[in-house]
């Protein structure tokens, strides 16, 4: 069978697109290589060895905390409507401070809605009003991903030179900055309108899902079986198979070739040209381009189950700092490698106490590098005694608000960017794809198109990362796929 559109990984992106493409009845194809789909979007299950007899597992999420907005007419609600993912069961955090920032030794709310974000934050910071209506434009001008023509000052301008032209106070922008765990802080590249459009979203509305993060995994993968698409666990992609200028198979390690008219690759662009081992359509400086560009850091998550009735759940994020500039956090001169960290809460199935938390911190690859060349469950005991000290110094910082914490963990899970490596192949384990630095805009932006004329990308690494932009980009790839087959037709 020749299939219309063979989508390379399962991530957020690879489903949606499948989505998108089958429900207009494409035949699509989606070949993942691991086990299960969903990329960073799906969940796994744990229980303890020593866990009394009859203790369920519980299912702990690796990329999905929090969503921005899906209220009507905002950014993500059309989108999520038509991906039929409005039906999960969203529940809509505390409009009064859905992100809560600890510095110093008192929290700041970051309250939902433009109008209610300025008053909340104006009402600690009175001198900066002014300031915060001219950053509340920003935002909103952000949320137009396809307007690049209104986008282009704030791509060309960095973020930490905005909010310093912009605001007199210094906690203020560390106050602003430091729900920004959703991108990586970066004083001399990162763009201001990778910045704003990280954060604007979530202050349109946010929401958590009630559940694991593998409900929205199912309802798209249920659905695109249902358009009459496929979607293959454990065939992993080896080649892409050019033939006469266009991409004609792809062929997997388990030795099926599948052939296709479409391609699209979610996973990195540098591991996608590394699939199509000779072309005369890709120009060698366009590989050396992707294989060199800089990818954002990666995270560190703890993932803690806790005691019954041990802490109330709180519908909201918390950040926690252990002193000024969140712009440095990995800040050499230290004497921790964790100073900073958001605290997300799992929704409880029932009743108002937590049974789950994360703890999530950008690290430094750097940290990681002795265990480069090894895989999950070989690592050694070094690399077990680092990832204790850092889920000790995670849980420690989390105590500056929440007194007591490490008394009511039953068990504990981490992961770092090794472990996201080796399951997803990002390089390094990068949480965030491939930098953008404002000095250089149109580099660091990646087209959904290549060279060969079958062959499209999407996925973090292009326009934007996050569920929000991410999902933008899903879109953008499959209608640009569209076109390209009503010009076939």
């Amino acid at each position: 069978m020749k299939y219309d559109v063979i989508i390379i990984g399962s991530g957020l992106g690879g489903l949606e697109c499948a989505h998108i493409l089958s429900r207009q009845g494409m035949s699509v194809l989606v070949l993942e290589r691991e086990v299960q789909p969903g990329g960073c979007m799906q969940s796994y299950p744990r229980r303890s060895a020593s866990a009394p007899a009859g203790t369920k597992s519980l299912w702990y999420d690796t990329g999905l905390h929090y969503v921005g907005g899906l209220a009507e007419g905002q950014a993500l609600h059309e989108k999520f409507k038509q991906l039929n993912l409005l039906n999960l069961p969203w529940q809509r955090m505390d409009a009064d401070g859905f992100n809560r920032v600890f510095i110093e030794g008192r929290n700041y709310h970051i309250a939902e809605g433009f109008d209610h974000f300025i008053d909340t934050l104006a009402a600690d910071f009175p001198e900066e009003r002014q300031g915060l209506r001219a950053y509340a434009d920003i935002l909103k001008k952000s949320l137009n991903v396809h307007d690049m023509e209104n986008a282009a000052p704030l791509i060309e301008e960095g973020a930490w030179n905005f909010l310093n032209r912009t605001f007199s106070n210094p906690l203020l922008i560390d106050v602003i900055s430091g729900t920004a765990q959703n991108m990586e802080l970066r004083k001399e590249s990162l763009p201001l309108f990778v910045f704003a459009h990280a954060n604007a979203s979530y202050i349109e509305s946010s929401w958590r899902l009630r559940g694991d993060g593998n409900q929205l995994v199912h309802s798209l993968v249920n659905d695109i079986r249902q358009y009459g698409g496929e979607v293959l666990c454990r065939s992993e992609v080896e080649e892409l198979i050019e033939r006469d200028g266009q991409v004609v198979a792809a062929r997997c390690t388990n030795g099926e070739t599948y052939e296709g008219r479409f391609f699209i690759s979610n996973a990195h662009p540098a591991i996608t040209l590394d699939l199509v081992k000779q072309s005369q359509l890709i120009k060698p400086i366009f590989r050396r381009r992707m294989t060199s560009s800089k990818n954002t850091c990666g995270f560190l998550t703890v993932s803690l189950r806790l005691r019954p009735e041990s802490l109330p759940y709180a519908n909201y994020n918390q950040f926690v700092y252990r002193d000024r500039d969140v712009w440095e956090i990995n800040r050499p001169d230290s004497p921790y490698i964790i100073n900073g960290l958001m605290i997300s809460y799992r929704t409880p199935e029932q009743g108002t106490f937590a049974e789950q938390i994360d703890l999530l911190t950008p690290v430094q690859w750097q940290l990681f590098e002795p265990w480069t060349d090894t895989t999950i469950g070989k690592r050694g005991q070094d690399y077990k005694d680092l990832k204790k000290r850092l889920a000790n110094e995670c849980i420690e910082l989390a105590e500056h608000c929440m007194p007591g914490l490490s008394h009511m963990v039953d068990e504990c899970y981490v992961s770092t960017p090794l472990t996201y490596r080796d399951y997803t192949l990002t390089p390094k384990g990068s949480a965030y794809g491939i930098r953008k630095d404002y000095h250089t805009p149109m580099f660091n932006i990646i087209p959904p198109v290549t060279t060969i004329p079958n062959l499209l990308l999407t996925g973090q690494n292009l326009i934007m990362h996050g569920i929000e932009g991410v999902t933008q980009t899903a879109f953008l790839t499959s209608s640009t796929l569209m076109k390209k087959w009503q010009g076939l037709q």
